[in-house]
């Protein structure tokens, strides 16, 4: 079965160039057997929803790509299904170069980090951004966040054509604040306690 990911992004000049530097044996093993990759499993799924944070490229009028970072609490990407995912785009953001690109070519390439455990994923698919009065209400429900105060006045929704994981090669290890805080708290705890016994006994040392 072949690798959809494969499919899509090894176009011929790809290939060329994988020849060129003698990777195309190996990618073609991959594209002829290492797929589907085309639907969202358990891994995927739980993987995305751990995410604070994604990477999101389009491609406007004048063939120029556009890069995105978006960010929220964990999970603010929604895995609706096997092949679709939502977000919340809030009122505020006014330059909207992601929501005119996909009114014109809605294909769409997502890179979703986890940094602490060196793991990345790649994602392919088409793009639509639907203003919230017109999206459909269920899919308007799975993507609020009730927690945050912004008001949703439209909804991305990503239908998956293909994923890829990458290895953790050149990933450098790195932490938010909570993922510090959480780690260190053990320190911080042991600290307290052995304060606590300090001062325990020098209470019962005579003055």
């Amino acid at each position: 079965m072949s690798h959809r990911f494969a499919d899509i992004a090894f176009t011929d000049a790809v290939k060329a160039v994988q020849e060129q530097y003698r990777s195309r044996a190996q990618n073609e093993r991959l594209q002829r057997t290492g797929g589907p990759h085309d639907a969202l499993g358990d891994a995927e799924t739980a993987f995305i929803a751990a995410r604070d944070s994604f990477y999101m490229a389009t491609v406007g009028a004048t063939g120029w790509p556009y890069v995105q970072h978006r960010g929220g609490p964990p999970g603010f990407l929604k895995v609706l299904g096997p092949k679709t995912l939502a977000f919340a785009d809030f009122r505020g953001n006014t330059q909207l170069v992601s929501a005119g690109n996909a009114a014109g070519n809605d294909r769409v390439s997502l890179i979703l980090m986890d940094y602490p455990h060196r793991q990345r994923l790649k994602l392919l698919g088409r793009i639509r951004f639907e203003h919230a009065s017109r999206v459909d209400p269920e899919i308007l429900k799975a993507a609020q966040m009730p927690n945050y105060r912004g008001r949703v006045e439209r909804v991305a929704v990503i239908e998956v054509e293909a994923f890829d994981w990458n290895c953790p090669q050149h990933i450098t290890p790195r932490f938010t604040e909570a993922e510090v805080r959480s780690a260190a708290q053990p320190l911080h705890d042991r600290i307290a306690e052995l304060e606590a016994k300090l001062a325990s006994l020098s209470a019962e040392v005579p003055s």
